[in-house]
Formats: C-alpha cells, sequence, structure tokens
C-alpha cells in the first residue's frame, strides 16, 4: 500500500503567526484560547524569531485558506438572563440563552449532526420548546415517589430547571448533560 502525503509546511514564523492571528481581529489572548495554548505560548511564538513546527503549522493553512472557519466557534455575548450549554461528554453542541420573563430562547448550535442538537433542526426555538426541552432532561412529573426524590434533592416543588441545576440534565445511559453559566 502506497503511503500518503501532504502539501504542509514544515514550520511556521512569528510574522505568520501574528499575521493570521491579526486577520482574525483576535488578541493573543483570545487566539490562545481559540487554539488550546497558553496566552504566553502566543506571546513567545510572536516574539521569538524561531521555526515554530507541530500541529499549529497546519491549523495557520487551514486559517489562512478560510478566515471564517474560526469564527463559526465563537461564543456571542451573553444578553439574556439564563445562559445554558447543552453538551455531549466533553463536546459543546448547543449554546442557549434565555428570558423566562421575556419569553425569548436564542441558541447557537456548535454541532453539525442534528441529533446533537437540543432543539434538532428547530433553530427558532420558543419558550414553549424550551420548557419541554427542560422537561425532556428530567425524571417525568408523574413519576412515583416524586415527593422523596425532590427532598433527596433539596427542591421544594417539580421545576425542571431547579432540577436541571441540581441534575445537570444527566440521565442514565445517556450521555447528554447541560452546564449552567452562573
Amino acid at each position: 500500500m502506497k503511503t500518503r502525503r501532504f502539501a504542509v509546511n514544515e514550520y511556521v514564523t512569528s510574522k505568520e503567526i501574528k499575521d493570521v492571528r491579526k486577520k482574525l481581529g483576535l488578541t493573543q489572548k483570545e487566539f490562545a484560547q481559540l487554539i488550546g495554548i497558553s496566552k504566553p505560548t502566543v506571546e513567545r511564538w510572536e516574539r521569538e524569531n524561531t521555526q515554530i513546527k507541530g500541529p499549529i503549522v497546519l491549523l495557520l493553512q487551514m486559517l489562512l485558506h478560510d478566515p471564517d472557519y474560526a469564527l463559526q466557534f465563537e461564543i456571542p455575548a451573553r444578553k439574556l438572563p439564563i445562559r445554558m450549554w447543552y453538551m455531549y461528554k466533553n463536546k459543546v453542541c448547543t449554546l442557549i440563552d434565555v428570558d423566562e420573563v421575556k419569553q425569548i430562547v436564542q441558541i447557537k448550535n456548535y454541532a453539525d449532526n442534528i441529533m446533537f442538537r437540543a432543539f434538532g433542526s428547530n433553530q427558532k426555538p420558543d419558550i414553549e420548546d424550551y420548557r419541554e426541552f427542560l422537561e425532556s432532561r428530567c425524571f417525568p412529573r408523574t413519576r412515583d415517589k416524586m415527593k422523596l426524590v425532590l427532598r433527596d434533592l433539596g427542591i421544594p416543588f417539580y421545576d425542571p430547571y431547579l432540577i436541571i441545576q441540581k441534575t445537570e440534565g444527566r440521565m442514565a445511559e445517556d450521555d447528554f448533560w447541560i452546564r449552567i453559566e452562573k
């Protein structure tokens, strides 16, 4: 079997790293967060005039080819009182922002597969969709001995949001869960 080869640069320079970062409109800290390294590493890369090798070479090549690719992972500013992260294991699937008083729900999907999105193919869920979603991540209202379960959780009445705060919306044999941002 023939070995496959790839046309990837051998290294990148500090100038190339700085140029890509600036082209993306990111600070050193933001760029470090995007690529999963420390800010001091970015600072050192940009300061030292050396040949930088490793995974950053391919990543920079990809970002130069499609600078907008990184922007699809950007987290929008929080404008509503409730922010939840619908997760699958350690992967972000859907960001959910909610104002229950004004009955506003805004989402941003980070998963391509609709089976991993909080609201499936629904891109504009309303407050009822949100409430149904929350309840789907809890034990049912009709659960036998529900008052005992609620007492064990320290919750006075059945409220899916309060239950999710305590349980993270984790279900048996299910790797989906919800992180509520405080």
